[in-house]
């Protein structure tokens, strides 16, 4: 939310969030922490932003706090209004960059969600499979116990018992 500040007649500056006179410093310390404000006159209602902006950038000089280099400075004054609007065409094509580099980005995922799909369809198979395995008859303990004419070795002689009607 934008801070609205009141500027008089006699350069003094009033907060109205807080219905007090504020300093130059307080706006530069508001403006750090990521405050917005809006500098209006009070008797003519114009913006004055920039100007105070401008106050609270040569206040600062003067104190030694901080100050913007003499080329920023320069080109500021050399610039003035194409400045702005070359950050405007800066912005515009970071925004770019960063929307083309997201495209970028979705080739490898579709890709990948297109693997992983993949690996779910076999792994889906795989359990079938298993479930197929483990539905079918198991032999019982009797019947591996006894031996079939497969499994009866070829010695001549039968091992099992002989019937009344053979000889």
């Amino acid at each position: 939310m934008v801070r609205l500040i009141k500027r008089y007649g006699s350069r003094k500056l009033y907060d109205t969030e807080e219905s007090r006179y504020v300093a130059l410093d307080e706006l530069a310390g508001w403006i750090r922490h990521g405050q917005q404000i809006r500098v209006v006159d009070n008797k003519t209602s114009e913006d004055v932003t920039a100007q105070t902006l401008t106050q609270v950038i040569l206040d600062e000089g003067r104190k030694g706090t901080s100050f913007p280099p003499s080329e920023l400075l320069h080109e500021l004054i050399r610039r003035g209004e194409t400045l702005v609007s070359s950050g405007v065409d800066s912005l515009q094509q970071g925004v770019d960059k960063l929307l083309q580099a997201s495209v970028d980005r979705l080739g490898p995922v579709k890709k990948m969600r297109e693997e992983t799909d993949l690996l779910r369809r076999r792994l889906e198979e795989l359990e079938a499979a298993l479930g197929r395995l483990e539905r079918r008859p198991k032999p019982t303990a009797d019947a591996a116990a006894e031996p079939t004419a497969e499994t009866v070795p070829s010695s001549g002689h039968s091992t099992r018992p002989k019937n009344d009607n053979e000889s």
